[in-house]
């Protein structure tokens, strides 16, 4: 017999677990959040096995969110300074699993440095892309660009230009919704895998979009944007540990 799935675990600005003994460390800088609303129908079959859209008001969306990795690492050692640090830019969904833990589903992470590409490819399975990128400061002015190399499709590329405005100092529920993330789902040989995170709460900032020009999403498989960024924040950013992975046997909890 399917058991119901439990109801999703709250959104919360503070993780909701600790990781005492984490797997691997780093740091997440300069992030541009940019999100659009996409219907949950269309979401769900990209989504690995055990997992549902997580929906908000019945609405899910997809995330374009570039940033600067900083000092990966593995266990408590020192993060690596060159391997470890790259620009990065991810298109991702929101997903919750059969145990009501809610987390992010990455449909493709493009990332500067071939070696942590080869890795993340090799031993999570996850979509990275070996791409030409760059993040740069003028003033309060940001601006992020990719242009993918391998495995394609290549020429794929993105280029987002934020001008940082204030501190949100009380984030909406969306706000919450769309950042508040404690964990990745993927797929693992057929398993579903949960790859839990905590770090301090996000410092938000508003932004405004100076310009956004990008074929990321659809490249990933998802519906081509159509109009502007329902949400536009920026983040000065996190330090962030990732916790032991659990893996599930496939299988789509009952609705």
């Amino acid at each position: 017999m399917t058991l119901a799935p439990l109801a999703p675990e709250p959104v919360t600005p503070d993780p909701p677990h600790g990781t005492p003994n984490p797997l691997l460390t780093q740091s997440w800088l300069d992030l541009a959040f940019l999100h659009w609303p996409v219907d949950p129908g269309y979401v769900a079959p990209l989504l690995p096995p055990g997992t549902v859209p997580d929906t908000l008001d019945g609405v899910t969306y997809v995330g374009l969110v570039a940033f600067r990795m900083h000092r990966v690492g593995w266990f408590r050692l020192p993060g690596v300074p060159y391997l470890g640090s790259f620009p990065e830019t991810n298109v991702r969904l929101y997903s919750v699993d059969s145990q009501g833990r809610r987390g992010v589903v990455f449909r493709s992470l493009d990332a500067s440095r071939l070696v942590p590409v080869a890795l993340g490819r090799a031993l999570f399975r996850l979509p990275y892309v070996w791409s030409r990128m760059a993040v740069r400061h003028d003033g309060a002015t940001v601006t992020y660009s990719s242009s993918r190399r391998l495995p394609g499709p290549r020429g794929a590329r993105s280029r987002i230009v934020l001008r940082v405005g204030d501190r949100v100092e009380e984030p909406t529920e969306l706000e919450h919704f769309l950042t508040a993330r404690w964990g990745m789902h993927t797929a693992l040989f057929g398993r579903s895998l949960y790859l839990p995170n905590s770090h301090p709460r996000w410092p938000l900032h508003r932004a405004e979009l100076v310009a956004c020009e990008e074929d990321l999403v659809a490249a990933a498989g998802l519906p081509r944007p159509v109009g502007a960024p329902v949400s536009v924040l920026y983040s000065p950013g996190v330090p962030v540990e990732f916790g032991r992975p659990s893996l599930r046997p496939g299988g789509v909890p009952t609705p």
